[in-house]
């Protein structure tokens, strides 16, 4: 389960006050895949790494009663004079995982072919999503983070990466951003719409996806 508490998020922009997230509070059970929706600049990849504990709130706090990914793709934590298969390492190292088995997983996974053993500053923005996206997949989380990262890569890579997503899923849940309404009809169970600092939750996805796509057209 993941519970927010009066969470609150702004910025201060050229002197000014933004608000994004204005007392978020509710509890989101285990096994829960939620679509965050919402415009551009509505807060939905704040939020995302708020969740992850990247980004700290203005005030409240986001409590879990499991472990959590990294926003699935974000490549930015991997060191860029490692390989890709040594920075696959370190992250098992870190969450305790075996070394070799995280690896070979990734390696098959990510299809990199060679660059899988060269330094990852030598990667395309899309190679490192790749690789990203195949460590999160290849460490047991109890929640997924993922912010557009299954649109990596050609058809096949795609159909690939939605079908390891689907078999996750059996098992845990995840917060989802996108703006493909059938992505997230296919990913997702709940939402969540924000719109001007607030934030609804709906139980019924396709209500979700309704008032969402109400403020788009306003």
């Amino acid at each position: 389960m993941i519970e927010f508490r009066n969470l609150r998020k702004e910025f201060v922009l050229r002197g000014q006050r933004k608000l994004v997230i204005d007392d978020l509070s509710l509890s989101v059970p285990s096994k829960t895949s939620v679509a965050l929706l919402g415009r551009n600049g509505a807060g939905k990849s704040t939020l995302l790494k708020m969740i992850a504990g990247t980004m700290d709130a203005t005030s409240g706090e986001i409590l879990s009663s499991g472990t959590i990914s990294w926003p699935v793709g974000f490549a930015g934590s991997f060191h860029p004079d490692l390989t890709g298969s040594q920075n696959a390492k370190f992250v098992a190292r870190i969450y305790g995982v075996d070394t070799e088995a995280l690896a070979e997983f990734v390696e098959d996974f990510a299809e990199l072919g060679p660059s899988f053993h060269m330094p990852l500053r030598s990667y395309s923005s899309g190679m490192r999503s790749r690789l990203s996206f195949g460590v999160s997949m290849g460490i047991p989380f109890d929640t997924y983070l993922v912010d557009e990262v299954t649109s990596v890569g050609d058809a096949a890579f795609k159909k690939k990466s939605g079908a390891l997503f689907h078999e996750r899923m059996r098992d845990s849940g995840s917060f989802v951003v996108s703006h493909s309404m059938p992505q997230i009809r296919e990913l997702c169970d709940v939402g969540i719409v924000l719109e001007h600092g607030r934030a609804v939750y709906y139980d019924d996805l396709e209500a979700a996806i309704e008032h969402h796509l109400h403020n788009m057209a306003a």
